[in-house]
């Protein structure tokens, strides 16, 4: 019985590892490593290119930016409302949809 409880408290221990955040020693230092995402930086729905604008029309319409952001790679995040919804779409400067 001894065994059973000491193999599942194992195993449950062994799941909760996989969990934490990896920390990295460098220079006697800890760091955490986190990944980096795509980051997105605010702009004005102005700034977005007419071809986005136009191919929101076209494949939604009565779509809104209600908030655009754009990348260093050209790609933008766009948070759009239709009627009462909110969406959030990708596309490239081109008015090509990205899926992510």
């Amino acid at each position: 019985m001894k065994k059973i409880v000491l193999v599942s408290a194992f195993a449950l221990g062994s799941f909760a590892s996989f969990a934490t955040t990896p920390v990295i020693f460098h220079d006697g230092i800890a760091e955490d490593i986190y990944a980096v995402q795509d980051e997105f930086q605010e702009i004005d729905a102005a700034e977005v290119p007419q071809a986005i604008t136009d191919a929101l029309a076209a494949d939604y319409p009565g779509a809104e930016v209600s908030k655009a952001y754009k990348n260093d790679a050209s790609e933008y995040k766009l948070e759009v409302m239709v009627g009462e919804e909110t969406a959030t779409l990708y596309t490239n400067e081109s008015g090509e949809w990205i899926q992510k």
